[in-house]
């Protein structure tokens, strides 16, 4: 019983959000969610459906959905949107020739329905290699001053070493204190 009570009492203290992960499949968002989980790099090959992963800091779990970015799968993101509260966008940054599709992409996802209260976090990944987009540059490409009704962030990262991404998480955390 002891087990039982104590196991009750620490779920009373800690809030659940739900987090996707998009982008265009070779993005680095399978390598993202696990280094969210893991802290470490694991080999990836191309998501068919869904990884999902519990990530908890400071009393707050995020059960995070890495979503396949393959051109067949992106139709069916929207069946992940229910109960969202943040999405995450992954771009590579070394990824000029289809920095419009994800901007498609991005701009029919904030018009759904399901995502109208979600925050919005850009990772501009792969900033380690060279001759990338800047994160002004993906952003003005993005147009994403334009967004007034959600909340977003971009952050520069590399999902190899990790950097940049406690920063995302810090600003997701930051949301949840102000609603």
């Amino acid at each position: 019983i002891a087990k039982f009570a104590l196991r009750l009492t620490s779920d009373i203290f800690i809030s659940e959000h739900k987090v996707i992960i998009v982008g265009l499949d070779n993005a680095g968002k399978t390598t993202i969610l696990y280094q969210f989980s893991m802290n470490e790099v694991v080999h990836t090959s191309p998501t068919i459906g869904s990884n999902v992963e519990e990530i908890v800091v400071n009393n707050t779990r995020f059960l995070m959905w890495d979503i396949g970015g393959q051109e067949s799968l992106r139709s069916s993101w929207n069946t992940y949107y229910t109960n969202t509260e943040f999405v995450i966008v992954v771009v590579d940054s070394t990824d000029r020739e289809r920095i419009s599709v994800t901007k498609e992409e991005l701009y029919k996802m904030l018009a759904h329905e399901d995502l109208k209260k979600a925050g919005l976090l850009i990772f501009a990944n792969k900033q380690d290699v060279k001759e990338c987009m800047t994160v002004a540059e993906i952003s003005q490409f993005l147009k994403l001053t334009s967004i007034k009704d959600h909340q977003w962030h971009i952050q520069a990262c590399c999902a190899l070493t990790g950097e940049g991404l406690c920063q995302g998480l810090e600003w997701m955390m930051s949301r949840l204190k102000i609603r």
